[in-house]
């Protein structure tokens, strides 16, 4: 297995859950996720965000606001929507995953709440048909304003589990509060919470980046961090509060204080404009955690490769 620094779109197209994991794992530290809305106009008419983040330097796609239901990506037309993930996999070249919400209806809500369709919540149905459209990976997170608790994550990882087995990557953790009262700033996340995941069958781990939400310190980052890996699991760390549109000094900071904490995956979230990052700050926090050689590699590799 190649670590993913090294991937081409032809070992990508072969992968599956387990190998990609393990691809990352052997990447110390140096893999970039960037996050992407797909159901708004994208950066610019006629392509997908997810070419404009691929083009930046990302290692991996995640597709947010994609609903299993009526799967479509902006500026991505297909005749059949059940193979719209299939044909993006085949114009960026990069592993692609979707976000699904394990909405907890007995949530603390702290701001009124957002009702999701079916298709973009946690629930089984929608885990077997992200499975049947040939996602790399599901991200079981929450948005803003949806109730989505660390406990109905929980119930999420292990259904998941059972649906994809070694064939899909399991990403799973909150980056923000999703709304819920007792579930933000410092109290997003624990060591019980993360080892939980991790024992539940996540593969990756998400907690928000460093300084990202209140109290993220470097310090508790790395003792998190420490204990999903202790557990056998990667850690992802999250840019999911708009900072993905700040200065590059700051993405330059943050970069380098999460890997400090030792990251697996970095992730750059999608509000920086039009439902991307900051096209430069995807290839600036990439340079930050892995230098000119590795991001100008990943910017320039043909998809035929």
């Amino acid at each position: 297995m190649k670590r993913l620094l090294n991937c081409t779109a032809s070992d990508f197209a072969e992968m599956n859950g387990i190998q990609l994991r393990q691809a990352v794992e052997a990447s110390e530290g140096r893999v970039m996720l960037s996050e992407v809305v797909c159901a708004t106009t994208p950066l610019y008419p006629g392509l997908t965000n997810a070419e404009y983040a691929a083009a930046f330097g990302a290692d991996m796609i995640l597709l947010n606001f994609f609903d299993v239901d009526q799967p479509n990506i902006q500026g991505l037309t297909v005749g059949n929507p059940l193979y719209v993930i299939k044909e993006l996999k085949k114009l960026i070249g990069r592993p692609v995953g979707i976000n699904l919400e394990p909405v907890d209806p007995d949530a603390d809500q702290a701001e009124t709440l957002e009702k999701l369709p079916k298709g973009r919540t946690g629930i089984p149905e929608s885990l077997e048909k992200a499975k049947e459209l040939g996602v790399d990976f599901v991200c079981l997170t929450g948005n803003p304003k949806t109730g989505v608790t660390n406990t109905a994550i929980l119930k999420s990882i292990k259904v998941a589990k059972d649906i994809f087995q070694d064939e899909v990557m399991i990403i799973a953790g909150k980056m923000h509060g999703a709304g819920v009262r007792n579930e933000a700033g410092s109290g997003i996340v624990s060591q019980d919470v993360v080892t939980e995941f991790a024992q539940a069958g996540a593969d990756v781990v998400l907690l928000p980046a460093v300084g990202s939400v209140p109290g993220t310190t470097l310090e508790k980052t790395k003792q998190l961090v420490q204990s999903v890996h202790e557990q056998g699991a990667l850690a992802l760390t999250a840019i999911g509060t708009s900072q993905e549109g700040a200065a590059k000094e700051t993405i330059q900071q943050m970069a380098l204080k999460n890997k400090m904490a030792g990251a697996d995956i970095h992730h750059i979230g999608d509000a920086g404009a039009h439902g991307i990052a900051v096209p430069e700050n995807i290839m600036d926090y990439s340079i930050a955690i892995r230098g000119k050689r590795h991001t100008y590699a990943r910017m320039a590799a043909s998809i035929n490769r």
